[in-house]
């Protein structure tokens, strides 16, 4: 979530920003939005303050034994009382649709984050580890976990559909060493503390860590009260189209009550009449809409969905949300090991075979709440965390940096981890280390207090993958596969393993 106040006094700064993500300028729609919330407020403060001094006044007059008087101020009072509760409505619903606007909005790369469009674009920062070399043709990971009778995608088909995988034996087993691993290595040498988080959330904590609204068709719903929650869904479609037309019609005159103030402040901004006609309508029909559909959510579906987690950085980062941490408890590091669940609306196509794409996978995260002054320095000890890992698995490597038009959402500055994988001839992503600045911070409204001062600040929160299991899994049967279909098991995992040093068919 941005700051409108920093927006405001650096909007071209700001406009920048999103053009590096290839996003169009959005100072001037924001600052109106923002405009209408600083007159609402304006109005209920006056309202507040006449109300306020037309009670005392009324004393006054009792006093004074002019009952007149007393009488046209009550009545000024009670008119005054009703007006509030309107300009509070539109104070609340001002906010609420600034709100709505910013959440849509991604964080700002930070400088030294390479231009870029896409993954193409991303620059090898460091290259690490010898690529295993074969005397034989080396196998994908699906090849070699089905051959092995380990790995059953038909079976969780029948269960699940399409992207679910049953594990069988050795590689339950060592799918299992490999989290049992990862969670050592963190606890006991990079300072981080084990925590067993929900796997449920609710719709605050996926909105702190900015999975919504804008990812919502990549998330997994539960739903409490499915019946209900299906039958108002169903409502709320229904009702939002009878009133379309309404809707689109009321926008055409609202919008026209905008375009003066709009053409006014696109004039002092250097944009044409055209361009502010255009966004006072657009404006104009998002609020609408927005009224509509607060009104309608406010009092029909809150509260009854809870989310499966796409990643435990759910959970983890929404620790510190709502409150405040005294800078001494800062760095605050936590790790966790937990199944995840991510509907990938986005990746048809991608990956259909083996488990590099799954709907449930199993992580470990990282996620660090620090100081602004330290944000910088905790990214690069958490990119060494998540390499040690590899490192101690025995498998090569490189680490790139994620272009503005590859990061995610909710970051400033992005790291990925690719993994070399032999059976595809190709580095795939196993881990991303994320700088979010105060992105996140502002949604769950985190803060810390400096030592010796008064005030507080927004935490800095980052996370990382330390690193994707299933996927570690998938390199490991790659990199240690045997020309007769079995894989050695690393030695870093051999005390994990119950004295199973090689996987094969009877295993």
């Amino acid at each position: 979530m941005h700051d409108i106040k920093w927006i405001r006094e650096n909007p071209e700064a700001f406009n920048a920003g999103l053009k590096r993500r290839g996003l169009e300028p959005q100072s001037v729609a924001l600052l109106a939005l923002d405009d209408k919330r600083r007159a609402a407020i304006a109005k209920a403060q006056s309202a507040q303050e006449r109300r306020n001094a037309a009670s005392k006044d009324v004393g006054a007059a009792m006093k004074a034994g002019d009952g007149a008087k007393a009488a046209i101020l009550k009545q000024e009072v009670a008119d005054l009382k009703t007006a509030l509760t309107t300009y509070e409505d539109e104070e609340r619903s001002a906010i609420a649709i600034l709100d709505a606007a910013l959440a849509q909005i991604p964080n700002i790369p930070l400088p030294e984050v390479p231009d870029g469009k896409d993954e193409n674009d991303n620059p090898e920062l460091r290259a690490i580890g010898g690529k295993p070399q074969f005397s034989f043709a080396p196998k994908e990971h699906f090849e070699i976990g089905e051959n092995l009778g380990l790995m059953d995608f038909d079976t969780a088909a029948k269960l699940s559909g399409a992207r679910f995988v049953v594990l069988k034996g050795a590689l339950a087993r060592l799918e299992r060493a490999l989290g049992a691993f990862m969670l050592d290595l963190h606890t006991s040498e990079h300072g981080y503390t084990e925590v067993n988080p929900p796997l449920l959330v609710r719709d605050e904590a996926m909105f702190g860590t900015a999975q919504l609204p804008k990812f919502r068709d990549d998330q997994f719903p539960t739903f409490l009260e499915p019946i209900a929650r299906l039958d108002g869904m169903l409502e709320y479609e229904r009702r939002r189209g009878e009133e379309r037309d309404a809707i689109e019609a009321e926008a055409e005159v609202r919008g026209e009550q905008f375009v003066e103030d709009f053409i006014r402040g696109a004039k002092g901004r250097g944009l044409d009449e055209r361009y502010a006609r255009n966004l006072a309508m657009r404006d104009a029909r998002y609020d609408l809409y927005a009224e509509f559909d607060l009104k309608y959510w406010n009092h029909q579906l809150a509260k009854r969905a809870l989310w499966l987690i796409p990643t435990a950085e759910v959970p983890l980062t929404n620790l510190v949300r709502e409150s405040i941490l005294e800078e001494k408890e800062l760095p605050l590091r936590v790790t966790a090991c937990t199944p995840s669940f991510r509907a990938e609306a986005g990746a048809a196509g991608r990956d259909t075979r083996g488990m590099i794409r799954q709907h449930q996978f199993t992580k470990v995260e990282l996620v660090s709440v620090t100081t602004p002054e330290e944000a910088s320095k905790e990214h690069e000890r958490m990119l060494a965390s998540a390499e040690e890992v590899l490192k101690r698995l025995g498998l090569a490597y490189r680490v790139v940096t994620l272009c503005t038009g590859d990061m995610g959402f909710a970051a400033q500055k992005t790291y990925d981890i690719e993994v070399w994988l032999p059976g595809q001839g190709r580095y795939r992503e196993i881990s991303s280390c994320s700088l979010c600045g105060d992105f996140q911070a502002r949604r769950m409204n985190a803060r810390f207090r400096p030592q010796d001062e008064k005030a507080t600040r927004f935490v800095h929160t980052l996370n990382g993958s330390g690193v994707a299991v299933g996927r570690a899994l998938v390199a490991v049967l790659e990199n240690y596969q045997n020309e007769d279909g079995s894989v050695n098991v690393p030695d870093v995992l051999l005390p994990y393993m119950g004295g199973i040093k090689r996987v094969s068919k009877s295993a």
